[in-house]
């Protein structure tokens, strides 16, 4: 039953963030445009799902539109490097945009993740995607792939950027095996309140 309604949730969820979607994108693309990049403004990346399976996760684009080929630049330098392996995430990440900073501190960057949940990739609630490869070497994929990854999570309600990789996994850990609607309407109400007070948006 629980199931069930939380696939409910996410599909009328989900609906109302399409309809949000369409006129933010254009806002977003405007922006864009008179900042001088006429790149798209949504990108995919692929990301592992429940049981393993790869989907391609949708994003607003908040960085240049050559930051892979940055990325790989930067991860030579050994404090880049070290950083990277430790968060996957580099402070202060010069790939970013004006715009996507601004994206990212709002949370709108994720707001097009309502595709994946519409076509039941993800969820509204869940353990964040994952990258390929990324949680082998902590000995948690078969936990962390219980469940169908979500836009939102007991780590992104609990701090996000501001706790380190570690406790984000045992935070992940500790909703799959707690999985309830009671918690999953508490991690929205949560996430709405981080989201409002920008606790931890990077």
């Amino acid at each position: 039953m629980y199931l069930f309604i939380k696939r409910c949730l996410d599909i009328i969820l989900s609906l109302v963030g399409v309809v949000i979607l369409i006129p933010i994108s254009i806002i977003i693309k405007l922006g864009y445009i008179l900042m001088g990049d006429e790149g798209n403004v949504i990108y995919t990346h692929k990301r592992i799902g429940k049981d393993g399976k790869e989907f391609q996760i949708y994003k607003f684009r908040t960085m240049v539109q050559n930051a892979d080929v940055i990325l790989e630049e930067l991860l030579k330098d050994e404090r880049y490097r070290k950083e990277w392996e430790t968060s996957q995430k580099i402070e202060n990440d010069p790939r970013i945009t004006k715009w996507g900073r601004f994206l990212r501190e709002s949370s709108l960057d994720e707001l097009p993740q309502v595709i994946n949940v519409l076509k039941g990739e993800m969820s509204i609630v869940g353990p964040r995607p994952l990258v390929e490869g990324e949680l082998e070497a902590h000995d948690g994929l078969e936990l962390y792939q219980k469940v169908k990854p979500g836009i939102t999570g007991w780590w992104a309600c609990h701090g996000r950027s501001d706790i380190d990789y570690p406790e984000r996994l045992a935070l992940e850990y500790y909703y799959v095996r707690n999985l309830s609607m009671k918690l999953d309407l508490l991690c929205i109400y949560k996430t709405i309140i981080a989201v409002i007070t920008r606790h931890g948006a990077k």
